[in-house]
């Protein structure tokens, strides 16, 4: 049986999957990888079933041994990676030997690095996921030194391929699009338009439930009464008294009580889960 010896933890590594649907009539999210699209890659790479858990890290740090023979794929954040002390691409398939010590550095840009092991990360399931969500503590907690993690086999076939691209570096400002509402007439036609025409910045309050965004002003209401909870999804724009919104990520609240002014389009999530403190943001409207 072949596992992953965790050496050094990083600053915060969890493991995720693709989350767990249908229990918000539990007060559960979905939570999961929060970029998705690095996450499936990795699997991809390594030939995992698309169920299969990899670990989510943010801004790299991450050490570990393989114990036996592993196969891994390191995709997301560019970060510095090394097996044994020697420079290995990240996007592509990689062999380690029983013994081998992969290390990834700080990411250069972007926030989140996903780790996949042929098999997938093996942790016990709750409610149908290995997903650690952090809001409401269900799952595994993060990584600690000297943690130990199976290796399972969710697998199939080893693609043909052992190398696909890296999407394209991000702009700077990253731009989102938006589908306006649900509660858009909540706030002044002066705050829809500056919304989209204003640039956002990602505070330092910023994690998987979601990240607060700084602007030249606050979002003004046009309505001061109270709004009944409502279920939230990721990629919404909650607007809370402060008028400066919050971008909901994968461990976002299943209800809410502020008014969500516009949701990020579901593909442009990825993106999203990228932004880091200081990232500068433009969102552009849809129909």
């Amino acid at each position: 049986m072949a596992w992953l010896e965790v050496l050094r933890a990083g600053a915060r590594t969890t493991v995720q999957d693709r989350g767990r649907e249908g229990h918000a009539g539990l007060g559960v999210g979905v939570s999961g990888a929060t970029d998705v699209a690095a996450h499936d890659s990795a699997n991809r790479l390594v030939g995992n079933d698309p169920s299969a858990a990899t670990l989510e890290v943010t801004l790299g740090g991450l050490r570990a041994r393989a114990i036996g023979a592993a196969t891994i794929a390191v995709t997301g954040a560019p970060t510095p990676l090394a097996v044994n002390g020697e420079p290995r691409p990240l996007y592509s398939t990689l062999h380690l030997r029983d013994g081998d010590e992969l290390a990834l550095g700080i990411a250069s840009t972007g926030l989140r690095t996903y780790l996949a092991v042929r098999g997938g990360v093996d942790v016990p399931a709750v409610l149908g996921s290995r997903a650690t969500d952090t809001l409401s503590g269900i799952g595994p907690g993060p990584l600690r030194d000297g943690d130990r993690l199976a290796i399972g086999n969710l697998h199939g076939d080893l693609p043909i391929e052992e190398l696909i691209p890296p999407p394209a570096p991000a702009a700077d400002p990253v731009e989102l699009r938006i589908r306006m509402g649900p509660r858009d007439d909540w706030f002044t036609p002066a705050s829809r338009t500056a919304l989209v025409q204003q640039m956002w910045t990602v505070s330092t309050d910023t994690d998987r439930v979601g990240a607060r965004l700084e602007g030249p002003g606050p979002l003004h209401r046009a309505h001061r009464g109270e709004l009944a909870s409502e279920g939230m999804v990721a990629g919404a724009l909650q607007v809370p008294p402060s008028g400066m919104p919050v971008l909901f990520l994968a461990d976002h609240p299943v209800t809410g009580g502020y008014p969500v002014i516009a949701v990020v389009l579901e593909d442009d999530i990825p993106a999203a889960a990228q932004l880091r403190p200081g990232c500068r943001i433009r969102f552009r409207r849809v129909l």
